[in-house]
């Protein structure tokens, strides 16, 4: 019996040592960050069998082998007369302040600088779905839709049967949802769009033909074309929360309704996504009608995940806070930063900059809230003043910089917005829409509350220590 114990004792030492030294190799060639290799070899090392499944399902760095690439299309797509590039624009054609940023966005993410579209900001959810339910009503040609989440409530099902009826009308609609951010899409909602002649896609299902392991990478981005001319991008899903609220009260979020040439950007990448979703390439130039033009601004619409070379809105985000030179005004639900965005708010605050970040009080996600915490103190120190949103929930992406460039899409202010997520933003160089956002910003903080930095410092260790484990999580998320 004894020797059957020992065999066995030696079998599963050598399973042990085994199956940590295969899953730190498969670590290790990732060649990622090395604060994320360390944290993942721990796991590894002292849950070797559990630590290896959960490294599988949503640990695996496939930005470098490319999910999707949209480099084959770039091949077998025309570009629409109306996006234009930097080559086409002469270098006076773009501001002198932002010429550095576009070219960047430019060479990142084939973001081209569309000129003299029309901006509008909405600032909650009510009016977002009267807007986007009136345009959906007027369209005469196509309406295509991508949402992370459509909820099966009565804001989910006004859209579905507003679609029905579009549909009847021999209008085409093209609908992509997020398999997972869409788990609880029943199948009878969508086998009742695709029977009135709505084609829907899952966006990176889970099943054997796409792989279990990529469940980590998820379609966050939120888009609407109607007809060509009107498009609407933003942090909004389709939930009754965004009207309603829930437990955490009215959610608070940021969309742009956009007219003219940019509408063409977001054009481009809804067929990107559909092209990988469906396999099915639309390419007729009736989806890319001549726009309208109106007064003189400038927009990127940026993308950025697995499917592409850099992180792109990271990069984007990093330059507009190193130029900035009196404010940089932050929206954002959830605080996560790499160290390279980290390093540009407190050089910001550290030269002179007015830099305000605005998170809600309340969180839906109690680690990653937790996790926020321990990035306050040292941002704090270099001058940035953090805001607690006390009013409903905050969900909103905005930035404002100097009066000048606005930002708003649907990438939070954390590394799986800008490492893992598809995500989408919009670059906006514009004086009057940087305003806007700006007063919404400061509307907002009539109902916050500013963190003292030394109430920050003096709060319990127990407290600090659960934030702290929580941090050794968020390379992991």
């Amino acid at each position: 019996m004894e020797i059957v114990f020992s065999v066995l004792y030696y079998f599963l030492l050598l399973s042990y040592f085994y199956i940590v030294i295969v899953s730190v190799s498969v670590v290790l060639l990732d060649n990622r960050n090395p604060v994320k290799a360390i944290a993942w070899i721990v796991c590894l090392i002292f849950l070797p069998v559990v630590g290896l499944v959960f490294y599988y399902f949503v640990g695996r760095d496939y930005r470098y082998n490319k999910i999707f690439s949209r480099q084959g299309l770039k091949k077998i797509q025309a570009k629409p007369e109306y996006a234009l590039g930097l080559k086409e624009l002469s270098i006076s054609d773009i501001p002198k302040h932002i010429q550095k940023t576009t070219r960047l966005l430019y060479k990142n993410s084939g973001a081209y600088p569309y000129v003299d579209s029309n901006i509008q900001i909405i600032t909650n959810g009510k009016e977002t779905f009267n807007r986007l339910f009136a345009d959906i009503e007027a369209a005469k040609e196509h309406i295509h839709i991508e949402f992370y989440i459509i909820e099966d409530d009565k804001i989910g099902n006004e859209l579905r049967l507003l679609l029905i009826r579009k549909a009847q009308e021999r209008v085409k609609i093209r609908v992509i949802y997020d398999y997972l951010g869409s788990f609880r899409l029943s199948d009878s909602y969508k086998e009742s769009l695709r029977n009135a002649g709505i084609s829907v896609q899952a966006f990176l299902p889970i099943n054997r033909k796409f792989g279990y392991g990529k469940i980590n990478y998820r379609n966050h981005r939120k888009i609407v074309i109607i007809d060509g001319k009107a498009g609407y991008t933003g942090g909004i899903n389709v939930a009754d929360r965004y009207v309603k609220g829930n437990r955490l009260g009215k959610w608070r979020d940021t969309s742009i309704r956009l007219e003219g040439p940019v509408v063409h950007g977001l054009q481009n990448l809804f067929i990107d996504d559909w092209y990988f979703a469906s396999n099915t390439l639309i390419s007729d130039k009736k989806y890319f009608p001549q726009p309208t033009l109106f007064p003189s601004n400038v927009l990127q619409i940026v993308h950025s995940g697995p499917d592409s070379d850099w992180e792109a809105i990271l990069q984007g985000i990093i330059t507009v806070f190193s130029n900035a030179r009196k404010n940089i005004y932050i929206h954002t639900p959830y605080f996560l930063p790499p160290d390279s965005l980290l390093t540009s708010l407190e050089m910001a605050a550290l030269s002179g900059v007015d830099v305000r970040l605005m998170i809600p009080a309340r969180s839906d996600t109690v680690v990653a809230s937790s996790a926020s915490s321990t990035y306050f103190i040292k941002i704090m120190e270099a001058g940035v003043k953090i805001l607690y949103y006390k009013e409903n929930f905050l969900h909103s992406k905005a930035i404002t910089v100097d009066d000048e460039i606005g930002i708003v899409g649907t990438a939070n202010m954390d590394i799986r917005s800008f490492e893992q997520n598809y995500e989408v933003n919009a670059f906006i160089y514009d004086k009057n829409t940087a305003i806007e956002l700006r007063m919404a910003f400061e509307a907002d903080a009539e109902n916050c509350d500013e963190i003292p930095i030394e109430m920050w410092k003096n709060r319990k260790t127990w407290t600090r220590f659960k934030e702290s484990l929580a941090r050794l999580l968020s390379p992991l998320l």
